[in-house]
């Protein structure tokens, strides 16, 4: 893996135990610019709920999500409880750093552990074996945090702040734009916000009140004075007018990655914010000004909003002087490009940050793909087969498997989901890369993901690795060999339909899997929801009508119908000439469509299936599926 990506990755990590807690940093901040003594209304009881929340909340929840990053659920807890220990350590100190380092240790600890136990535990004592492993690891580690981690950040902390004292006593402070607005488009921006301004940031304020570290990275003059720049002199007319929706959403809603975009289709154009953000670092070192708190996000909202009163003109003016400056350098390095390609520029920025739908993968070996669905119980399952058996020749070392969007294992490296589910997955999997498909089946991103993926084992091959035997999850085995999961009659099968409208096809398919006495009529409406939370269109002309979760109860048996409609059944676009309608008992209907799944890998067979009229062929290769 090259440098940049290791950096961009170690900075996405950064962001990931960060980002999800940031609602704690606004709501201690408010606080501070509110209630302390030289805030806009001071109040002694308010103002002491600043430091608990200051000291023990926000590293807890930091180390927490930590935790979960590296260990589930379980490094959550542990986390949690081991920084307790670095706190106590060092008390004179807030924890920030600690936890960053802390939180994922006890993940991973947690997590090795859970590995070396496999297999290793007596039937009836996993829940006596899982709580006391938390507690006695937890406890070891907090004790761990107590005699070395606090008091090692306590010194590298020291550190940092003695040379931030010698920038300040030489008037060098304004240099950290060099390395601050680069490193903002290479992603690293919450990474140096939160992982080094903001604990040097917090020892300053709790002297003074206020702190300049705030302000480095969080001002959004720079990036104002580029996309302005943008919107009145570039020749690209397309680039021109997207450039003024940049502008709100970058200097209102605090969204710094929008401008990058716009810096990365003309690199030279960097050398604007940085000279706008020292200009502007500059001036508040001159004035001693600072924020009470950090401003997140970097809007000029919550820019002032952290700002104490007396010094709210000198702040406006150093975010004028950042957005004149840069403006100023921007404007004719941007007349001089010659045709500015911003969707070129937008996909280049999606590259760097890992979430290209075109699936520009970093290094994933041995690693984990997820595929999502939003019960993860389904539409993924079926994708998860079908690109495992597509995979698992040129990539043996990797572990393909599904879930629900919303509980995407901590140790995914890539999630597969529907565009619908894009955000969820990200909130679910923050570390993970994210490749967006509209179906399962057959999409272009599936592709782009499988080349890029074998060209990642090619290289190995190049460089001479060696690639780890088979760690695919295996197929779904059904509990009883002589007893098929997948039993298909003619009865079963209709053929020749009559197009009808998306639902009522769902409803057909429902009403055929009642008439087999599979479900009870309930299970009909399930499926026509399943279908309004995200399609059952898998692609390739197949549907798979099932119902949600939450209708598990209304299968009376496995069972699967299925319907041909020669013209086709209309979903938002793509026609399905195959609906497939499940019911899973339990967890059979992962068997089901495993089967599935493999009768209709021959495509010159899925074909004929769309047409032909002879029921006795259609259900032999459903049932040798089995």
């Amino acid at each position: 893996m090259a440098i940049k990506d290791k950096v961009s990755s170690f900075g996405k990590f950064l962001s990931g135990m960060v980002m999800p807690n940031i609602g704690a940093f606004i709501a201690w901040g408010f606080l501070t610019a509110l209630f302390i003594e030289t805030g806009w209304l001071p109040n002694e009881q308010f103002a002491s709920i600043t430091g608990p929340m200051l000291s023990y909340l926000i590293p807890v929840l930091i180390a927490a999500q930590g935790g979960y990053l590296t260990g589930g659920d379980r490094g959550r807890i542990t986390g949690a409880i081991a920084v307790i220990g670095c706190i106590a350590g060092a008390p004179d100190t807030t924890m920030l750093m600690g936890a960053m380092v802390m939180g994922p240790f006890a993940g991973w600890v947690i997590k090795m552990f859970d590995k070396a136990m496999e297999g290793r535990t007596p039937a009836g004592f996993e829940m006596l074996i899982d709580n006391f492993s938390v507690g006695i690891i937890g406890m070891l580690l907090a004790m761990l945090g107590y005699v070395a981690i606090g008091p090692i950040m306590t010194a590298i902390l020291t550190v940092l702040m003695g040379g931030v004292q010698i920038l300040i006593q030489y008037s060098l402070m304004p240099l950290l734009a060099i390395f601050i607005e680069p490193a903002k488009v290479l992603f690293l921006n919450n990474a140096i916000n939160h992982g080094i301004f903001t604990p040097i940031g917090i020892a300053q304020a709790q002297e003074t009140g206020r702190s300049i570290m705030y302000m480095l990275e969080a001002n959004p003059g720079p990036g104002l004075g580029v996309l302005l720049a943008y919107c009145f002199f570039c020749r690209d007319a397309k680039t021109r007018q997207s450039a003024p929706g940049a502008v709100i959403i970058h200097f209102f809603g605090g969204i710094h990655e929008i401008y990058f975009p716009y810096v990365l289709m003309n690199p030279k154009v960097i050398i604007a914010p940085i000279v706008g953000n020292a200009c502007a670092i500059a001036w508040f070192s001159f004035t001693g000004t600072g924020l009470t708190s950090a401003a997140s996000p970097g809007s000029i909202i919550a820019f002032l909003s952290m700002t104490p009163p007396e010094f709210m003109v000198t702040n406006i003016i150093g975010v004028a002087i950042a957005a004149g400056v840069s403006f100023a350098i921007a404007v004719p390095l941007v007349r001089s490009m010659a045709v500015a390609d911003i969707d070129r520029a937008s996909e280049q920025m999606r590259e760097m940050k890992g979430t290209s739908e075109a699936a520009v993968i970093s290094d994933t070996k041995d690693g984990k793909i997820v595929f999502a669905c939003d019960a993860g119980m389904g539409s993924s399952a079926m994708g998860a087969t079908r690109f495992r058996n597509r995979i698992k020749a040129e990539r043996p070392d990797l572990t393909v498997e599904h879930s629900s969007v919303d509980t995407v294992p901590a140790d995914a490296a890539i999630v597969v989901c529907q565009r619908v589910l894009s955000e969820r997955a990200r909130k679910s999997a923050p570390t993970a890369q994210i490749v967006t498909i509209d179906n399962f089946l057959d999409d272009p991103a599936l592709d782009a993901l499988y080349e890029a993926l074998t060209k990642l084992a090619r290289a190995h091959e190049l460089k001479g690795d060696e690639v780890a035997a088979p760690a695919l999850v295996e197929e779904p085995k059904p509990a009883e060999a002589s007893a098929p999961v997948l039993s298909v009659t003619a009865d079963d099968i209709r053929v020749g339909c009559q197009t009808l409208s998306r639902e009522d096809a769902i409803r057909a398919s429902g009403a055929l899997l009642v008439e087999k006495g599979c479900v009870d009529a309930s299970y009909v409406d399930a499926m026509v929801e399943r279908d309004k939370l995200t399609s059952v269109y898998m692609g390739m002309g197949v549907a798979i009508p099932h119902g949600t979760n939450e209708a598990k109860d209304a299968v009376k048996h496995t069972g699967v119908v299925l319907q041909q409609y020669p013209d086709g059944v209309d979903f938002d676009g793509e026609k399905a000439y195959l609906l497939f309608g499940i019911a899973g008992k339990g967890n059979e209907h992962l068997e089901v469509l495993a089967a599935i799944c493999k009768a209709i890998e021959d495509e010159s067979v899925l074909e004929k299936m769309k047409t032909t009229d002879d029921v006795a062929w259609i259900a032999d290769v459903l049932n040798k599926a089995n």
